[in-house]
């Protein structure tokens, strides 16, 4: 049998294949390298860091919702905001690194003429851009900042290799990283000029490219969880609550030494970071279009959805992609302190 034979005998059918080879025609044709796409050295995107618009946004981030945090002098405000704004973007380059080690060592087990093989590649050629990209914002922004918490940065080697065995489990962890990074940025967006340039410039860079990398995951899970069995859909249907839950606790939420830093209360931190009812409605929110997902593929049976809500990330599903959100608590409101 040729690799031609190969691909036509491939048992996920034309749909998919004419997928990937579409994604990655848009891989070639519109993509972005951090050096020439951005210029670091101009006026326009020079980092200042006073700039008012490093406070955090009450309606995007919990924290920056709490009535402590609006209490406090603004230039208090701008210096959390600027701590917090640059360690979400090191956890997120962070997180890439994780995905590129699945996705290696997925790709390398692949049998020739595997359409998925070349989209995989372009994939992790986009992510090693978005390292650099995210890495020379964080460093023009002069925070030094830890990113991942302790734990998750010991386990990170180990997680991405063993996912690579896991394929089905590491797209679901995939989306579980992507859709909360996803989702941030894109509200960040929407609020446009209560941006640093600099930062609103790559976040346009990260989620133009990131759209076909959620793409991908959702084609991916959609066609090799069609074809497993009962007992194999039961295990994703647990594994797609516990993943986006962990991980989005892991990528959203600071480390303790943020805390301690800024002498954030304890009963604030704990509010912000999930427990109070609008941070709990932000969480919920990051995975609208997963939960939509997993209604497709029939993953949300009564037991699983109840996972769903003791997680606290339950909540209606998007009627399309990247729909914004439709249930917001008005601009006014407050996670009380």
């Amino acid at each position: 049998m040729t690799l031609s034979d190969t691909w036509r005998a491939d048992p996920f059918g034309a749909h998919y294949r004419d997928m990937l080879a579409t994604l990655s025609d848009g891989s070639v044709r519109r993509n972005f390298d951090p050096y020439l796409d951005i210029d670091w050295d101009s006026p326009e995107l020079a980092i200042d860091r006073d700039d008012p618009r490093w406070v955090l946004d009450p309606d995007i981030d919990p924290l920056g919702a709490t009535d402590w945090y609006r209490a406090l002098p603004l230039e208090r405000q701008i210096e959390i905001g600027r701590w917090r704004v640059a360690n979400v973007v090191k956890v997120g380059l962070a997180f890439e690194t994780v995905l590129i080690r699945g996705l290696m060592q997925y790709v390398l087990k692949l049998p020739n003429g595997a359409p998925e093989f070349r989209y995989c590649m372009h994939e992790m050629t986009e992510e090693c851009n978005h390292i650099q990209m995210f890495q020379e914002l964080v460093n023009r922004i002069g925070e030094d900042v830890p990113g991942m918490r302790p734990i998750f940065k010991a386990l990170s080697p180990f997680i991405g290799v063993a996912g690579g065995y896991a394929h089905v489990i590491l797209v679901i962890g995939i989306l579980g990283g992507e859709e909360p990074i996803d989702h941030y940025q894109k509200a960040m967006i929407r609020a446009g000029d209560r941006l640093p340039p600099a930062v609103l410039r790559t976040m346009q860079i990260h989620i133009a490219e990131e759209a076909r990398h959620i793409s991908f995951a959702h084609e991916f899970l959609t066609a090799h969880i069609d074809k497993m069995g009962a007992s194999g859909k039961a295990v994703c249907a647990l594994a797609f609550p516990l993943a986006m839950r962990w991980l989005a606790g892991e990528i959203m939420t600071p480390p303790k030494s943020f805390a301690t830093r800024f002498d954030i209360p304890l009963e604030v931190f704990k509010d912000a970071f999930w427990r109070a009812p609008l941070s709990r409605q932000v969480l919920s929110g990051y995975f609208d279009d997963v939960r939509k997902l997993a209604d497709d593929l029939g993953l949300r049976p009564p037991l699983a959805r109840k996972v769903w809500q003791l997680l606290h990330i339950d909540g209606d599903s998007s009627r399309y992609r990247s729909e914004p959100p439709r249930r917001l608590n008005p601009p006014t409101a407050r996670v009380a302190s």
